[in-house]
C-alpha cells in the first residue's frame, strides 16, 4: 500500500490528509497559526508558521504508519500572498496575504495607468487588490531596501515546496493569481514584469499542478519524518485543488466554496475571459482553464457574526433558530463587503452593511441576512457567467460554510441550482493528494483520478416557490450596492 499526502495551506491554519490510493482518508490534522493585522485593512502571516505547522502535522499524521510507504506529497495554498526572499533564500518581510487591501493605489494605477484593456491583453484579468502584482508595487513604492533585497518572488504554497524540495516553481493555476502570467499562453507576462520593475530570473518555474518538482530534501525528510525519495508535486492553488477534489475538472463543471472567501469556479476545456474580466480567467491544476468569481467574506462572515457580534461559538445553535418559511421571506439585507469586495464590483471601499434593521429584528434576521448576502454575493459572479451563455443546473458544494445544512439551501435555491455535496468533504486537501497521485504515476490524469475517487452523499434540490421568493429578494439586494458606493467612498 502506497500513502498519500494532501496539505491545504489556509488562511487561518493548515489541514493535512493522509489517504490511500483510492482516496479513503485514513487521519487528518489540523494546526492554526496566526492572521496579523497591523493596520486596519492589512493581513499578513509568517511563513515561519506555515512550515511550523508543517512539520508538526505530517509527524501527527504519519505517527501510526509505515512512513516508507509515503510515496508523494502536494500541497494547495491559499493564493496571491506575497513571499519575499533574498539572495539566500531567507524570507524578507511577513507574507502579506490575499486579503490585504493596502494596495487600493496601486490596483488603481494599474487599472487606469497601464489600463484595464492592456491587463487583459497581458495576463487576461484586471487587477485587484489581493493580487501579487500590486503588493510588489506596494513594496517598491514603500518598502524600497526590502523590495531591492528581493532575489525570489514565492507564493505561500510555494514557499513550503522550497522547503521541501529546494526548487523554486510554482504551478499555472497560482501564477494565474499574480497578474504576471500570460495565462492564454502559460509563460511569464515580460510587460507585466517590466511594470512591476521585476525579472524572470527572480520568479520561479512554471510548471503543471501534477508535475513532480522533486523529492524531499535529506534535511526536510529528516525533520519530517520521512524517506527523501518522497515526491513533491507542484500543486496548486486552493480553489484549483479543490475543483480536482470535487470532481469539477470537464467542461462547464461547478464548484462553489464557502471557505473563509467564497467562489465559483467553472471549469473550462479553452481559454475564455469575459468583456468587463469581472470573473478571473485562470489555468486550472487539470493542465486547461477555468472561470472564477472570488467574494473575499463568506464563512469569514458567519465567524465574525457569531463571535464578534453575538459572542457565541454554538453555530448549530444559532442557526436552529432559522426556519424554513423565513427563507426568501427575511426583512434584513447584508452586504458581505467585510474586506472590501473583489469580484465582480472590485472595490476596495466597499464595508459590510446591514439594511432594514426594525424594532422587530431579532438575531436570527440578522444571521439570516448574513447566509442570504454570501449567496447573493456569489450570485452576482454567476449571473457574470450567465451573460457567456454559460448554464449552470447543477454544482458541487464545499467549505466550512457548506456543512450548514441551511446555508446550503439557501443556496441552493439563490442560486436556482442542484448542488452536490461530496461524501468526503476535503475540498482542497484531498485535491492535493490527487494531484500527488497522478505526479507518482497512480493515474494517468487528473480527470481519470477524480472521476474514479469523487462521490456524492446528497443532492439539495432547488424549491420553486423559495426560488420565486428569493429572485424577489436578489432583485432588491442589487439595487443596494449601487446605491452605497459614493457613500462608502465618502466615510472610508
Amino acid at each position: 500500500m502506497k500513502y498519500y499526502i494532501g496539505a491545504d495551506l489556509g488562511t487561518s491554519a493548515l489541514k493535512l490528509l493522509l489517504t490511500d490510493a483510492d482516496g479513503n482518508i485514513l487521519s487528518s490534522v489540523t494546526n492554526s497559526y496566526e492572521v496579523r493585522y497591523p493596520r486596519a485593512g492589512w493581513s499578513e502571516q509568517s511563513p515561519a508558521d506555515w512550515w511550523s505547522a508543517l512539520v508538526l502535522g505530517i509527524k501527527q499524521l504519519t505517527k501510526d504508519i509505515d512512513k516508507d510507504k509515503v510515496a508523494g506529497l502536494a500541497v494547495a495554498g491559499q493564493m496571491h500572498g506575497l513571499v519575499a526572499l533574498d539572495k539566500n533564500d531567507a524570507v524578507i518581510r511577513p507574507a502579506i496575504l490575499w486579503n490585504d487591501g493596502r494596495t487600493d493605489k496601486e490596483t488603481e494605477y494599474l487599472n487606469t495607468v497601464i489600463g484595464k484593456q492592456r491587463l487583459s491583453e497581458l495576463t487576461a484579468n484586471i487587477a485587484f487588490a489581493g493580487f501579487t502584482a500590486p503588493k510588489i508595487l506596494w513594496m517598491r513604492a514603500n518598502e524600497k531596501d526590502n523590495f531591492d533585497r528581493i532575489a525570489k518572488i514565492m507564493l505561500p504554497k510555494d514557499y513550503i515546496n522550497y522547503r521541501l524540495t529546494g526548487a523554486h516553481a510554482t504551478d499555472f493555476s497560482d501564477a494565474s493569481g499574480m497578474l504576471l502570467l500570460d495565462v492564454k499562453n502559460k509563460r511569464w507576462s515580460p510587460e507585466m514584469l517590466e511594470v512591476c520593475g521585476i525579472s524572470e530570473e527572480q520568479l520561479p518555474a512554471l510548471c503543471e499542478s501534477y508535475q513532480t518538482i522533486g523529492t524531499l530534501l535529506p534535511e526536510a525528510a529528516r525533520e519530517l519524518g520521512l524517506n527523501d525519495n518522497v515526491k513533491v508535486a507542484a500543486g496548486a492553488g486552493d480553489n484549483a485543488a479543490a475543483a480536482i477534489g470535487t470532481d469539477t475538472v470537464s467542461k462547464g463543471k461547478c464548484n462553489v466554496s464557502l471557505g473563509t472567501s467564497g467562489t465559483i469556479f467553472i471549469s473550462s476545456d479553452g481559454f475564455a475571459v469575459d468583456d468587463n474580466n469581472a470573473l478571473h480567467a485562470f489555468c486550472h491544476s487539470n493542465g486547461k482553464y477555468h472561470l472564477m468569481g472570488c467574494i473575499l467574506s463568506a464563512a469569514s462572515c458567519n465567524k465574525w457574526f457569531c463571535g464578534e457580534i453575538l459572542h457565541t461559538g454554538d453555530y448549530s445553535g444559532e442557526e436552529k433558530k432559522i426556519t424554513e418559511d423565513m427563507l426568501g421571506n427575511n426583512g434584513v439585507f447584508f452586504l458581505p463587503y467585510l474586506m472590501g469586495e473583489r469580484s465582480p464590483i472590485n472595490d476596495t471601499d466597499a464595508v459590510g452593511t446591514f439594511v432594514g434593521l426594525r424594532p422587530d429584528t431579532k438575531r436570527e434576521n440578522m444571521l439570516l441576512a448574513v447566509f442570504e448576502g454570501v449567496a447573493f454575493a456569489i450570485r452576482d459572479n454567476l449571473e457574470i457567467a450567465k451573460s457567456l451563455g454559460i448554464k449552470i443546473e447543477r454544482s458541487t458544494v464545499c467549505g466550512g460554510g457548506a456543512k450548514s445544512k441551511i446555508w446550503r439551501t439557501i443556496l441552493s435555491n439563490v442560486l436556482n441550482v442542484k448542488l452536490d455535496v461530496p461524501l468526503v468533504e476535503e475540498g482542497p486537501g484531498l485535491g492535493s493528494a490527487m494531484l500527488a497521485m497522478v505526479a507518482c504515476g497512480e493515474y494517468e490524469s487528473t480527470e481519470q483520478c477524480a472521476d474514479k475517487l469523487f462521490k456524492i452523499k446528497e443532492t439539495v434540490v432547488p424549491d420553486e416557490a423559495i426560488v420565486k421568493r428569493y429572485e424577489e429578494r436578489y432583485e432588491k439586494f442589487s439595487k443596494i450596492y449601487p446605491a452605497l458606493k459614493p457613500v462608502f467612498k465618502a466615510i472610508k
